[in-house]
């Protein structure tokens, strides 16, 4: 996305946080939310500036979509106004004044799941105990669901699951969600993280939020600081290999993903020679190409490259090799003789047996 033009409606050039943000917005707010919605104000100082999307999250080290969600928080909250073109990009931005006169509408207070909704979860009957038990283990029981339904700490995070997500949770997804809770001991930070992240990379589906949930309990994640150090760092190495592949500004498409995924975990090669590959690739075809890429890494894989230096080392050998061939070429051959007898083949004779037959 281009520039879009941030307004304010406070005066003075200096940065203006209002206690009836800290009051009644802040301690429900997402904390990513919270810096940059504070970062826009700092930004805003001078009403009128043009600011990029790219540039906010290169500052806090996230997607243009995480920007654009926490922008999209805050204009439903009422703290700021949005306003985009008709292709759907970002164009104005204005942070509403929230001292004295008219305030923005404060935030709904979270509600609890229909009891329908929560009814439905999971059915009371001995088939469904059964097959929860078989073939779909990853779900709790019916009693544990309506224990679980009352308390407000699993209100809360259902509501928050709601807003991440867009719309009303299905049972299937609200147990789930509940069995991530209750078996693997998420708290309810890590547990708005990982809808967070998931809903990040472009996924609501529940499979998704699922297949990263059981992920990070095989890895031993408990705290959001350790989910964010995981996420980022792949993250980071994503986008490393995007820019040694000279692409900017997008986030990687599943396919390069999944190559990437082979060249990290797979191969499991540092991004000192991911990247000198990816240099190769598009000093030989003249811009990206992941195949391409994949078939030097793949080669270097089975000739057990680990460092540079081994690239080094069979670069030399190759240069080697050519310098040899080429050396072999160009040797003179020798010339064949201009004396034409010397291509018949040469004959022996016994004298004693000549000297015999000419006597008889």
């Amino acid at each position: 996305m281009g520039q879009f033009i941030i307004h304010n409606d406070f005066p003075g050039d200096f940065t203006l946080v209002s206690n009836y943000f800290l009051d009644t917005y802040m301690p429900q707010a997402n904390g990513e939310f919270v810096k940059i919605y504070l970062w826009l104000l700092r930004s805003a100082s001078v009403s009128g500036a043009a600011l990029e999307l790219s540039s906010i999250a290169d500052i806090f080290n996230c997607t243009e979509n995480d920007v654009l969600r926490a922008l999209k928080y805050w204009k439903n909250t009422g703290v700021l106004d949005v306003t985009f073109d008709g292709r759907g990009n970002l164009k104005e931005l204005r942070l509403r004044s929230l001292t004295g006169g008219a305030k923005a509408a404060p935030p709904k207070a979270p509600q609890a799941p229909s009891v329908k909704a929560l009814a439905e979860t999971v059915p009371e009957t001995a088939a469904f105990r059964e097959k929860s038990q078989t073939s779909e283990p990853k779900t709790l029981s019916p009693d544990k669901v309506k224990e679980l339904s009352g308390r407000d700490d699993v209100i809360e995070l259902l509501f928050i699951a709601e807003q991440y997500l867009g719309k009303t949770l299905t049972p299937t997804e609200i147990n789930k969600l509940l069995f991530f809770y209750e078996e693997l001991h998420f708290s309810k930070d890590l547990m708005e993280y990982l809808i967070e992240y998931c809903v990040s990379k472009g996924s609501r589906s529940i499979r998704y939020i699922e297949k990263v949930a059981l992920a990070w309990a095989e890895e031993n994640i408990t705290t959001v600081k350790q989910a964010k150090q995981e996420t980022n760092t792949y993250n980071k190495n994503f986008f490393a290999i995007l820019k040694a592949f000279g692409i900017k500004n997008r986030n990687p498409v599943d396919e390069e993903t999944r190559y990437m995924n082979l060249w990290l975990n797979e191969y499991a090669f540092t991004l000192d020679i991911i990247s000198a590959a990816c240099s190769r690739t598009v000093i030989a075809t003249g811009h990206p190409n992941f195949a391409y890429a994949d078939s030097i890494l793949h080669n270097w894989q089975k000739k057990g490259v680990k460092h540079l230096s081994d690239i080094d080392k069979l670069d030399e050998d190759r240069m080697q090799q050519k310098a040899a061939k080429a050396e072999s070429s160009a040797r003179p051959k020798p010339a064949p003789s201009k004396n034409k007898f010397n291509n018949f083949h040469q004959r022996t004779y016994n004298v004693d047996e000549l000297e015999k037959q000419l006597l008889k």
